[in-house]
């Protein structure tokens, strides 16, 4: 009877246990990934990327877009809204739900 109990509460805390190992290790790893330096190719890759972004925000819109690129988008717009109807094609409608 004794050792039922003693077995009992071994598997009550090997469980215990192993959901505290689980977690830590989840969180370790997360904390282990921030503070990991980058490889080389993903710094080259995170970089080009917030160049570009400065580089947008700069221009105001697409990064070395020509003139062919924006009578090509001209025509776009023009043609969705003939189909579609009249508004501001180039921002996110609003959606009301009541």
């Amino acid at each position: 009877m004794i050792l039922r109990q003693i077995l009992r509460l071994s598997s009550l805390f090997r469980s215990a246990v192993s959901v505290h190992v689980r977690r830590n290790i989840g969180l370790s790893a997360i904390v282990f990934n921030k503070t990991k330096e980058l490889d080389p190719v993903q710094k080259l890759f995170l970089d080009k990327i917030r160049e570009y972004n400065t580089k947008s925000k700069q221009a105001g819109g697409p990064v070395d877009a020509g003139p062919d690129f924006q009578k090509d988008m001209n025509e776009s717009l023009a043609r969705l809204q003939r189909a579609y109807g009249e508004g501001d094609l180039t921002k996110f409608p609003e959606f009301k739900f009541e």
